[in-house]
């Protein structure tokens, strides 16, 4: 890949476009095993136009995964190693002086790409955090007043380590708030890591995926043609009301000091709709809001201190306000 794309205006039927995403399930298999769930998500941010938490042990392939996706979709990734003392313009560019020219002249950061997987974001300060809020939110950065776009598509993927502590700089609300998408990462089971052990043993190498045999399955025409197809997914009046609910109920939950804001509850509405059209259908159903219901709010809330000190966790709260919401028929 020679650097980042622009996704072609909409010239594929939806239903080719829907059967080359689904090819990458199978082509994310040959290198990365056992995460059809985490792909699904990237899928539907990417439909979206959204960003993706992802949280992992370390060794989980998440880095992995994000080169495995962004060659099966034939796109430019790149990677941020996020440290202590990375700074703003590391990440988003800066300018620069040439001596030659006796002017100064922008130096684009890693974030032009389309998928940047930001590793370890919550080792970095907030100041260096904050500079994502502006790329993530506007998909442009500005240096001295101009700016410059992003290409299309362009989602970060951010991961964090879910055990340590030491050394980090939790997210902002604020920020979390961004991220369309929390996705947990999970080890494989013994079966599956056994098929990474016997996929090494023959000769596996992570950092050569063509040999590999990845390959590109979908193109920014599939991509727009889907995005398109996604934004006339059909809603019932009686789900605005449900999602809305579902929101209003987290702001009230005992066991939680910060519920779902306004922008969960569009984030929802679009992460539904992208969930029913990859399963097949024109609109969404309660199920389809259920299914992606903990994964786009689980981030944005916030358990009280002594709800969390007894061990509870954000998804069975989730569990109890989508138990206790009535479902439309």
């Amino acid at each position: 890949m020679t650097g980042p794309v622009t996704a072609a205006a909409p010239a594929v039927d939806q239903h080719d476009a829907r059967a080359a995403l689904h090819r990458l399930r199978a082509e994310v298999a040959k290198a990365v095993v056992g995460q059809d769930a985490v792909v699904s998500g990237l899928v539907i941010a990417l439909l979206c136009r959204g960003h993706v938490l992802l949280e992992g042990v370390p060794g989980v392939a998440k880095t992995l995964l994000i080169r495995t996706l962004a060659t099966a979709l034939d796109l430019d990734s790149k990677r941020i190693q996020f440290t202590p003392d990375l700074m703003p313009g590391d990440v988003t560019g800066s300018l620069i002086y040439d001596p030659h020219t006796a002017a100064f002249t922008f130096r684009e950061g890693p974030v032009f790409t389309n998928l940047l997987l930001a590793d370890e974001i919550n080792r970095t300060p907030p100041k260096t955090q904050s500079a994502l809020l502006e790329v993530m939110e506007e998909r442009q950065v500005s240096v001295e007043g101009e700016r410059r776009p992003l290409p299309d598509p362009f989602i970060v993927a951010a991961t964090q380590n879910p055990i340590e502590y030491e050394g980090t700089y939790p997210l902002p609300e604020a920020q979390l708030d961004r991220f369309l998408l929390k996705l947990t990462v999970p080890l494989p089971s013994r079966d599956e890591e056994l098929g990474v052990l016997r996929a090494h043993h023959a000769g596996f190498d992570p950092r050569d995926l063509r040999a590999a045999g990845v390959r590109p399955v979908a193109t920014g025409s599939d991509l727009a043609a889907a995005r398109e197809a996604v934004r006339g997914v059909y809603v019932a009046e009686p789900l605005f009301g449900y999602i809305v609910d579902l929101c209003r109920a987290t702001r009230s939950a005992p066991a939680l000091e910060l519920g779902a804001s306004p922008r969960g509850a569009t984030a929802l509405l679009n992460t539904a709709k992208a969930w029913s059209w990859l399963a097949g259908r024109d609109h969404v159903t309660p199920d389809d809001v259920k299914a992606v219901a903990r994964p786009t709010l689980r981030h944005r809330l916030r358990l009280r201190p002594e709800v969390e000190l007894e061990g509870v966790g954000v998804d069975a709260v989730l569990d109890t306000v989508l138990a206790t919401v009535p479902t439309p028929r």
